[in-house]
């Protein structure tokens, strides 16, 4: 059983602790207020750094709500309370999250930040820029992909992990 919870247990003050009692994973996603305020709360000085202060808090509130933290994972929430330029930042710097020390999931599958590199296009028209992020997060640590054209991005997150493995030295090692 998995939580994925786009307000990392901001929403739902008993979520918590039904997660802990179920022995249930949780994804703490990051994001800034509800739906309808949240790109008033988009404003960043260092997006990555932010989003990793704001989810180290989250994971220490589930802590100590009782939720394992080897049932954790982070989500960067693109998208959520992130213009495009936040986003791209974010996926850029997201070796940032490394310091939570907890398994990452990222979703850019199709999401509007894409218009900034590729153009107004409608979301099923956005699966070859989907597949540029999900390599780039794959080389940079993502753990967990969430995706559209799961048979397309699974030879994508293949062939990243390849070139990964055979990375030495290089910025893309692990």
């Amino acid at each position: 059983l998995i939580v994925n919870d786009v307000s990392a247990l901001r929403y739902d003050s008993g979520l918590a602790q039904l997660v802990a009692r179920r022995g249930a994973a949780v994804v703490l996603m990051h994001n800034r207020g509800r739906s309808r305020e949240m790109y008033r709360e988009a404003g960043y000085v260092d997006v990555a750094r932010e989003v990793a202060g704001e989810l180290r808090e989250r994971l220490a509130f589930a802590e100590a709500a009782g939720i394992e933290r080897e049932r954790i994972l982070v989500d960067p929430g693109i998208g959520f309370a992130k213009r495009a330029e936040h986003s791209l930042a974010l996926l850029a710097g997201l070796r940032e999250l490394e310091t939570l020390g907890r398994p990452v999931l990222v979703g850019p599958s199709r999401k509007s930040f894409l218009k900034a590199a590729l153009g107004e296009r409608n979301a099923d028209q956005r699966d070859w820029g989907t597949a540029a992020a999900v390599t780039t997060v794959v080389l940079l640590g993502a753990h967990v992909v969430r995706v559209h054209a799961v048979a397309e991005m699974v030879d994508v997150v293949r062939t990243a992990d390849a070139i990964r493995s055979h990375a030495g030295d290089s910025p893309y090692a692990r």
